[in-house]
């Protein structure tokens, strides 16, 4: 399996002759590329930085052979589009041809108690790589690579911190890391390193790198 990092929360998962997009949002440069080259695409929750509703529409529209996977929120926004947007909710399991995926976590995490909290899901992908969307959600079952949020109004590095330790993952790959500096990204990944609060490496993918798992 192949993982490229692009801005924010936006990843490519390759493997085989498939292709999958999740969280392509509108502080992704690249959104628009990325989802063109893909089979289908997964949403976790309807907030803009993880969800482009402007350009998923035209891409249904372009692409008719284009499923999307997400929660009632993001179906609702796109419509069924002949059945190709599916609703998706915890426990659920899919396949995107070579690829399985399994739906953990229901909500999204607390900024504020005035703030509505939408429907959040995480997908974890051939039971290796685990993408939480925006709460800190421990799936319960063995993850080898967990994609860790590290910036935003409902992060916090304590819980950041714990998430890690709870998931127990073999490797963290930051994303969802826009709201900060470089001085930023580079103090979070020492706290929560491997010589930090967690003793495992935050590795820090520049938009476009792309990793073997």
């Amino acid at each position: 399996m192949r993982l490229t990092k692009h801005a924010h929360a936006c990843v490519t998962v390759e493997k085989d002759d498939t292709r999958l997009v999740i969280d392509p949002g509108t502080l992704t440069p690249d959104a628009a590329d990325a989802v063109g080259r893909a089979q289908a695409v997964l949403i976790t929750h309807e907030h803009f930085d993880h969800f482009d509703e402007k350009l998923l529409a035209a891409a249904l529209a372009d692409r008719p052979e284009l499923q999307i996977y997400g929660t009632a929120g993001v179906a609702t926004a796109l419509g069924s589009q002949g059945g190709r947007v599916h609703t998706v909710a915890e426990g659920d399991t899919f396949t995107v041809s070579s690829v399985t995926v399994a739906v953990h976590g229901h909500r999204h995490a607390l900024i504020h108690a005035d703030i509505p909290c939408p429907d959040n899901v995480g997908y974890l992908l051939d039971g290796t790589l685990y993408h939480p969307g925006d709460a800190y959600y421990a799936p319960g079952v063995p993850v080898r690579t967990l994609l860790l949020p590290t910036s935003g109004p409902w992060t916090k590095l304590g819980e950041a911190a714990d998430y890690v330790r709870a998931v127990k993952p073999e490797r963290v790959v930051q994303i969802h890391e826009l709201m900060l500096s470089d001085l930023g990204q580079h103090s979070v990944a020492n706290l929560l390193g491997e010589n930090g609060l967690t003793g495992i490496a935050v590795e820090r993918l520049a938009p476009g790198t792309a990793v073997q798992l």
